[in-house]
């Protein structure tokens, strides 16, 4: 029997199955990495609103680009689901490091009521965090990290601020121990590079939620695992521990590097330097240009065609995966035929998704806040925060999904 795993099987198959696909852009490597905007304005002039590309291991996928094309891919589940089987599953490698997009049994993979049923579920519990208190814990959070640092009059911001600052917001939301938060963001940051470790640090926070569960059941209190677990839809422990663990994935490295490309904007454009009067242009009308220009969730993963179909100038094939090109879209020239106008107030911008699976609409304000104070609290603790380096040395993580800085060194007065 053929090892269709093997690389000269893998190219075989995908002549013969994925004849489009052959030759198609590498949506990983060096080339990728150097300058992905350009390979999507390329791969836009040369196949339109859908391209076909490949996914490590040169696995077949089509990348949309449109902005127009991504909004009906996420409004048609009828279309469009995240459950139908992968027709390329005999071409995946053991070892291939994008396992994870094959499925969990978290609320995003779910469908019809059941999907229903546990996103209520997490709108519910999260709409009832007090913003107030939200927003008081998360400057006395923010003000601890930068205890750590402000006597050194350096830091690197990533590490030591905006990868900190939502877990352990998100921690003491669910009611996880704060003595707990540094092992969770460890687990988070090995999970989150998909490197050989991530299934073992999956598990290890699947039995904290799994832990989390039995203690609430037992001695429910305030917090939103308690309405999770005591909420009148709430699904099985099983899938509970999955929705549990999507609360703190999902509220962790999207609003890292939310704050961190905020951040980035903030030290780098002139529009948003110190003016010699003291003002300073709105942080939250930066956030909301960063959601546009670097969206922290750069590519959406991962939707299968339902049925066959015709998408942009290519027909697609039932159980054929999409790749949703979040920050692609953003650049469309259909809706922004003038790249240099900012955007920054618009809101329709598609970093949340949009549809059926769009982030709840609490956790988005949530992540806001979360965000929003930390930088404010950052900017007000150390107002003359600059870069250690050249803006050009920095350095983005080489993900195909996520958007976000590697590292931010920064110098500024002893405080």
């Amino acid at each position: 029997m053929t090892d269709l795993t093997t690389a000269p099987d893998r190219a075989a198959a995908l002549a013969s199955r994925y004849p489009a696909h052959v030759g198609a852009a590498r949506l990983y490597g060096e080339e990728y990495h150097r300058d992905t905007a350009g390979l999507y304005r390329a791969l836009r002039a040369r196949h339109g609103a859908v391209a076909p590309a490949l996914l490590e291991a040169d696995l077949p996928v089509w990348l949309v680009l449109s902005y127009r094309e991504m909004h009906y891919v996420l409004t048609r589940p009828e279309l469009f689901d995240r459950q139908t089987p992968w027709n390329a599953l005999d071409l995946v490698p053991a070892d291939w490091s994008q396992r994870w997009l094959l499925g969990t049994e978290s609320v995003m993979r779910s469908s019809g009521r059941e999907h229903e049923h546990r996103s209520t579920v997490l709108h519910d519990a999260l709409a009832g965090v007090d913003q107030l208190e939200l927003r008081s814990r998360c400057e006395r959070i923010a003000d601890a990290l930068i205890d750590e640092f402000a006597p050194d009059g350096r830091a690197e911001l990533m590490s030591q601020f905006a990868l900190q600052m939502p877990v352990r917001v998100v921690s003491w939301m669910l009611g996880i121990p704060l003595a707990e938060a540094p092992a969770v963001v460890r687990d988070l940051i090995v999970l989150m590079n998909y490197t050989g470790e991530a299934p073992a640090a999956y598990g290890r926070l699947l039995a904290r939620m799994h832990d989390l569960i039995r203690q609430r059941r037992e001695r429910p209190t305030f917090d939103v695992a308690s309405r999770m677990v005591h909420h009148s839809l709430a699904a099985p422990d099983d899938l509970l521990v999955e929705d549990m663990q999507y609360v703190v994935g999902g509220g962790q490295q999207p609003t890292a590097y939310w704050i961190g490309n905020t951040l980035r904007l903030l030290l780098t454009d002139t529009r948003f330097a110190m003016t010699l009067a003291g003002g300073r242009r709105s942080v939250g009308q930066a956030m909301g240009e960063v959601l546009w220009e670097e969206p922290p969730l750069a590519n959406l993963s991962a939707y299968w065609a339902a049925r066959s179909c015709q998408l942009g100038n290519h027909q697609v094939q039932a159980g054929d995966m999409l790749v949703l090109g979040i920050a692609a879209a953003h650049a469309d020239p259909h809706i922004r035929p003038d790249q240099t106008v900012s955007v920054g107030d618009n809101q329709a911008h598609l970093a949340f998704g949009h549809g059926p699976h769009r982030c709840p609409f609490p956790a988005q304000e949530l992540a806001e806040v979360i965000a929003e104070t930390g930088i404010e609290v950052l900017l007000d603790r150390l107002p003359d925060l600059r870069l250690a380096v050249p803006a050009p040395e920095l350095r983005w993580e080489e993900s195909l999904w996520m958007r976000g800085l590697a590292s931010l060194p920064v110098v500024f007065t002893p405080a």
